[in-house]
C-alpha cells in the first residue's frame, strides 16, 4: 500500500482551484496543508484541519505552489552557442539561421550525449520547481536524428513535439517543397510512435502559412495534436492559424495585431509566452497586459534552447514577466503553473487540489510573490514529484 503524507504549516498554499481559500484564481490558502497519497494530493486546506497521515512535514512557514509545468523547451541538442550570444549582446542581430549551427553539431553527437544533455537540464529545471515539461526534436532535420531525438525524449517525460520544421533542412534549402514533403511523409511516419505532438516554426526565414497548415495538418492526421512558433519575429500568419487548427499553444506571441488578439481570446489555444528568448535577444517584449485583459489564456515557459534562450529557470521568467510584461506576481505564478497545464491540455498537473498529481515546490519564503521581490535568488526549498521529494 502507499503511504500517506500530510505537509503542514504552510504559510500560503497555491492550489490554483477559485473555490478555495481568497477565491482568486491562485485560490490562495492561508495557513495551509496539503495531503498526499501515492502519487497523488488527496486533501488541501486549512492547517488546523488537516487529516491523519502515516508521515507528516512541517514547511516552516513557508509557501507551496504547484510544480512549475514548462510546456516548452528544446532540450535535444549537441554544442551550445556562446559565440553567437557573445556576438548578438555585441552588436549582431538575432536571426533564425543560427539554428543551422545547432543542426550540425546535434547531428555529429551520439545519442548517448544528447541523453546526457537533455538528463543534464531536465535535472537543473528539477531544482528549480519544474515538475512538468515539454520538450522538442528540431535539430536534426533528418528522418534518422528527429526520430532518435525523440525516442531519446520519450524516455523521459510524455510530453513530447515532433518540430522537424523547426527550418527547412541545409541540404534542401533550395527546394523547401521537398523538405515540406519529407517533413509530412517519411520524416513523420518515423516520430509518429514517439511524440505526442507536432510543432512548426511559421515565420520569414522558416516556414510560411501555407506551409505550415500542411505540416500541422498531416500531423494531425496522423494522431499528433499541433503547437505552433508564432509571432515571434514579425507579424504573421501563425497565431490565426494555430486557432484555426485548434493548436493547444501558439508560443512567443511577441508581434501580434488585434485580430491576432481576438482570435486567441475567442479560442482554445494558449497564448505561451517566453521571455528569456526576447532577454536574450533584446527583442520587444510580448504584451501580456494586453492578451490577458483581452480574455485569453497565458502560459509562461522557458524556451529553453542554446540559440536564444538558454536558461531552464521559470522563476527567471515570472521575474521577468512581472517586470517587463505587464503581468502582476499571482498572474505570472498561475501562468507558469495552470497556464503551462492549459497549453498541454492537462488537468492533471499545475494545480493542487484532490485527483491532481502530487508535484509540489516548497519556497522559502513565505509568498509566491517572492519569486518575483527576490529575483536571480535560489528559493526552491523542496520539491515532490508524484508524491517523491526529489530536491
Amino acid at each position: 500500500m502507499s503511504s500517506s503524507t500530510v505537509i503542514t504549516n504552510i504559510a500560503a498554499l497555491v492550489t490554483n482551484d477559485p473555490s478555495l481559500g481568497d477565491h482568486s484564481p491562485l485560490g490562495l490558502v492561508r495557513d495551509a496543508a496539503v495531503a498526499v497519497e501515492g502519487d497523488r494530493v488527496v486533501w488541501t486546506g486549512e492547517s488546523s484541519k488537516a487529516p491523519a497521515t502515516d508521515n507528516r512535514v512541517d514547511a516552516g512557514g513557508r509557501a507551496v505552489l504547484p510544480g512549475f509545468v514548462d510546456s516548452h523547451s528544446h532540450l535535444l541538442f549537441g554544442g551550445d552557442r556562446t559565440e553567437e550570444f557573445n556576438a548578438r549582446m555585441s552588436g549582431r542581430p538575432y536571426s533564425a539561421g543560427g539554428i543551422r549551427t545547432t543542426v550540425a553539431a546535434t547531428r555529429a553527437a551520439s545519442d548517448a550525449e544528447l541523453e546526457a544533455g537533455l538528463v543534464r537540464y531536465l535535472a537543473e529545471a528539477l531544482r528549480q520547481g519544474t515538475t512538468t515539461f515539454e520538450t522538442k526534436s528540431g535539430y536534426g532535420l533528418t528522418t534518422a536524428d528527429e526520430s532518435r531525438a525523440l525516442r531519446v525524449a520519450a524516455r523521459h517525460t510524455d510530453e513530447v513535439t515532433f518540430l522537424g520544421a523547426h527550418i527547412v533542412a541545409p541540404e534542401l534549402a533550395d527546394d523547401p517543397a521537398a523538405y515540406v514533403g519529407l517533413v509530412t511523409g517519411e520524416m513523420l511516419d518515423a516520430c509518429v510512435p514517439h511524440a505526442r505532438w507536432i510543432d512548426v516554426f511559421c515565420e520569414q526565414g522558416a516556414f510560411d502559412g501555407d506551409q505550415a497548415r500542411a505540416i500541422l495538418t498531416a500531423g494531425k492526421a496522423k494522431g499528433l495534436h499541433p503547437r505552433i512558433h508564432a509571432n515571434q519575429l514579425s507579424q504573421g500568419p501563425g497565431v490565426r492559424l494555430a486557432v484555426e487548427v485548434d493548436a493547444a499553444s501558439a508560443d512567443h506571441c511577441t508581434h501580434l495585431t488585434d485580430a491576432d488578439v481576438d482570435a486567441l481570446a475567442n479560442s482554445r489555444t494558449v497564448a505561451t509566452l517566453l521571455p528569456g528568448a526576447e532577454f536574450s535577444t533584446r527583442a520587444p517584449w510580448p504584451d501580456a497586459r494586453r492578451l490577458l485583459d483581452a480574455g485569453a489564456t497565458v502560459a509562461l515557459s522557458t524556451d529553453c534552447n542554446p540559440g536564444s534562450s538558454f536558461t531552464s529557470s521559470v522563476p527567471f521568467c515570472i521575474a521577468l514577466a512581472v517586470r517587463d510584461m505587464g503581468m502582476t506576481p499571482d498572474e505570472a505564478v498561475w501562468s507558469a503553473t495552470a497556464g503551462g497545464a492549459a497549453a498541454l491540455r492537462r488537468d492533471d498537473v499545475g494545480r493542487l487540489t484532490p485527483g491532481a498529481y502530487a508535484d509540489l515546490t516548497l519556497l522559502d519564503a513565505p509568498s509566491h510573490v517572492h519569486l518575483a521581490y527576490r529575483p536571480g535568488v535560489p528559493l526552491v526549498a523542496g520539491v515532490w514529484r508524484r508524491g517523491v521529494r526529489v530536491h
